[in-house]
């Protein structure tokens, strides 16, 4: 009877904990957003007031006055400038150093792993002087550049460990049916490690959207993306800035959310599974 108690007992806990941890997990998210449709007063008073009126002034100061549009699309264009080279390159070396056995390939995996350990601030200075020696600094090309280069080690390490885990028997049963290597690389391995992709490709998405150090050292105001564009903002002794940058820090957590709500179960499977094994 008592077993049948805590085997009854053990799901509601894990529930109730699970519960718990969403909880305090969310609720800076929404306080953010609750704070962001507020006004200044009514959002820093003393005692804190759980209802005030709703104003959208925050956000039309933002994406209008200070132009926050612009920032959007520069963090779009990078952001997908970085994805598609990082998982297309990706993708072609993590399949080929998979299939690879000679010992090449593991000292090119190491010098990518050492490349990729190495702090983003050692690595703006090199950069800093080259983009300016060629006179293409501030502008999106040279951040797009740098990101990819400080991302893709990481991206064929991870790809790598899906590819490897598809057995190359597939490939060779393709090539038999007809196939030459690219088309069963395409056609076959791609669909089986999808989730493998998908996974990857939010990494180097989150790498790239959320980067603040980068865009603000290479890029001018004109060119920075958001996280860079809200830093000042947030910090700001104007009321005014400050309700801005807390509208700014909303805006730019949403889409982040809606993402990993529309690929969640492919990420869930690349992340628990790798790959699907035929």
């Amino acid at each position: 009877m008592a077993s049948a108690r805590r085997s009854a007992l053990g799901p509601w806990l894990l529930y109730g904990g699970l519960g718990l941890w969403l909880l305090l997990a969310s609720l800076p998210i929404v306080w953010t957003l609750v704070i962001s449709l507020r006004s200044y007063v009514d959002a820093f008073s003393a005692p804190l007031k759980w209802w005030a009126p709703i104003t959208f002034e925050n956000y039309r100061g933002l994406w209008v006055d200070r132009e926050f549009h612009r920032n959007f699309v520069n963090t779009a264009v990078v952001t997908a400038s970085t994805v598609a080279i990082s998982l297309t390159v990706g993708c072609l070396a993590g399949y080929a150093l998979a299939r690879y056995r000679g010992a090449v390939g593991f000292w090119l995996l190491i010098i990518a792993l050492v490349f990729r350990a190495l702090p983003h601030s050692t690595l703006l200075p090199s950069f800093g002087v080259m983009f300016d020696a060629l006179g293409i600094r501030n502008t999106t090309f040279t951040l797009v550049f740098v990101l990819v280069a400080i991302n893709q080690p990481f991206t064929i390490w991870m790809l790598r460990s899906f590819f490897a885990s598809i057995p190359q028997e597939l490939d060779e049963a393709a090539m038999v049916d007809g196939c030459t290597r690219l088309q069963a690389f395409r056609r076959v391995i791609i669909p089986v490690m999808w989730p493998g992709v998908v996974t990857t490709g939010l990494f180097s998405f989150l790498l790239a959207y959320n980067d603040f150090l980068l865009s603000s050292a290479l890029t001018n105001a004109e060119r920075m993306t958001m996280p860079a564009a809200i830093a000042g903002a947030i910090t700001a002794e104007s009321d005014a800035l400050l309700m801005q940058g807390v509208a700014g820090a909303v805006s730019i957590t949403l889409p982040l959310i809606v993402l990993v709500a529309l690929f969640q179960k492919q990420i869930v499977s690349g992340l628990t599974q790798g790959a699907v094994k035929g």
